[in-house]
């Protein structure tokens, strides 16, 4: 059910207007349908009423021979009217208060004229079967004579009140009155009319929920762009008060996460840097001892120290750096990168490689595959490079021919310093920061890297970049 739903602020709020849009017609007609109906039951209640007046004072001193005249005289088609010994409304008995009120109301206004009883009933609408050459189909009439027309067919087929009135000496006043029929809210000319209303309602409504939210757009995008280059433009603090307050406090959050991350990375480069000069005071006071196990180990040790420092350095550093993006052939910069190994090839041809063209920092991007490259061969042996394009984006897949990793380790190996010797067998050790400089490269050119098992054995890690179209 949940995934039906809406699930953005703007369509919640469209489906709450549009649902109150909806509802508030729906009310709305309900209840002047109701009124003008209940209305026109009272209307038609004076008309018996009047009607009922008329015929009797007209009647009440004719004899009984004469009123039966005066009845055929008055009679038509769509009001009858007959004069009797028997009441054409056999039940003495309302069939509502309304009708029980207007008996009593005719009685006692007619009582002068010598009514003695009054019964009104509703009799259901009985639609006549439409004739061959009715006025009402006929198009060679004038627009007065057609709605007239059509107006006494809906007399004809609408409700109707009957009413028997008896007179003193026992002879009774049978009459039927039409009720006027109540016209539907909706017909077939209001109708377009309501929904290009509506139509607008809903378009304007669009219009005003995109623009109220597009400030909102903004500030979300922002944050995907803080989150993958923390020295993305500040936002333009312009707009309404609560676009230019989120904004304003969004650039204040970027500039000093922007100088945290800053005097880290410039404290442990300096770090790092200032162990070089001890290293190589101690690697020349080695070199003044003679050959022994000892001066073997300790010459060990500082190569190690010495690469570690390395490695924080360049950690350190490749966001410092400043270096433009530039427009790079991946394939070539992959070829060159494999030619300095012996264990590693491409399983295509290079020329299916040609127009993979990304747009990225040279230096970095060279530091983020070397580093790919380097890790698989140390814990894979041979590797197997394969470029490919991926709708708009260019994979550069990197596999091995090594053990592999449990798949909960994937994310785990990227966190600085974490080694996988405890899952992967090696010759020689590293710093545990090649994939985390590799990651962090990657998504700050809006690309990223992403481990994974190959079927035949061995990890894959693939770098997925945002291709260019080539410029040749």
């Amino acid at each position: 059910m949940r995934r039906f739903l809406p699930q953005t602020l703007p369509a919640w709020v469209l489906l709450v207007v549009i649902t109150g849009l909806l509802v508030s017609q729906v009310t709305t007609f309900y209840l002047v349908q109701r009124d003008r109906a209940a209305d026109n039951d009272v209307v038609e209640l004076y008309r018996l009423n009047e009607r009922a007046f008329s015929f009797v004072q007209l009647m009440h001193n004719a004899s009984r021979e004469e009123r039966m005249q005066l009845a055929a005289g008055l009679s038509n088609k769509g009001n009858a009217l007959t004069v009797s010994d028997e009441p054409a409304v056999a039940s003495s008995i309302a069939t509502d208060d309304a009708l029980a009120e207007l008996e009593d109301i005719l009685v006692g206004r007619l009582s002068k004229f010598g009514v003695i009883d009054a019964r009104v009933r509703r009799d259901a609408a009985e639609r006549p079967a439409k004739k061959p050459g009715d006025p009402e189909g006929d198009t060679e009439l004038g627009q007065v004579e057609r709605n007239l027309s059509a107006l006494a067919t809906n007399f004809a087929a609408s409700k109707r009140l009957t009413a028997s009135i008896e007179f003193a000496d026992g002879q009774w006043l049978n009459f039927t009155t039409p009720m006027t029929p109540v016209p539907p809210i909706l017909s077939l000319d209001s109708t377009p009319l309501s929904a290009i209303v509506a139509g607008l309602v809903i378009i304007m409504s669009i219009w005003s929920l995109r623009r109220l939210t597009a400030p909102y757009r903004a500030l979300e995008r922002a944050v995907d762009r803080i989150s993958a280059d923390l020295r993305s433009p500040p936002l333009d603090e312009t707009g309404s008060r609560e676009y230019r307050s989120a904004a304003r406090a969004l650039n204040a959050m970027q500039a000093r996460l922007r100088d945290y991350v800053e005097d880290r990375e410039q404290l442990a480069a300096a770090l790092a840097h200032d162990l070089r000069t001890p290293l190589t005071r101690m690697r020349l006071r080695l070199e003044l001892l003679g050959p022994s196990k000892q001066r073997a180990a300790l010459t060990h040790d500082l190569a190690d120290i010495d690469q570690i420092a390395r490695s924080v350095i360049d950690f350190a550093t490749f966001e410092i750096a400043e270096e433009k993006s530039e427009r790079i052939d991946l394939g070539s910069l992959a070829s060159a990168i494999a030619d300095s190994y012996e264990t590693v090839s491409f399983e295509r041809a290079s020329a299916s490689m040609r127009g993979m063209v990304c747009e990225a920092r040279p230096i970095a991007l060279r530091r983020c595959i070397t580093n790919l490259v380097n890790n698989a061969v140390i814990y894979g042996k041979r590797v197997h490079l394969d470029l490919r394009r991926d709708e708009s984006d260019i994979v550069l897949t990197i596999r091995d021919e090594g053990p592999g990793l449990p798949p909960e380790q994937f994310e785990h190996v990227f966190r600085p310093f974490v080694r996988m010797e405890g899952s992967r067998s090696r010759e020689t050790g590293g710093s545990g920061l090649g994939l985390t400089i590799a990651r962090n490269i990657a998504r700050s050119m809006g690309g990223d890297v992403r481990l994974s098992n190959h079927p035949l054995g061995g990890l894959c890690a693939e770098l997925r970049l945002p291709g260019v179209a080539s410029s040749g």
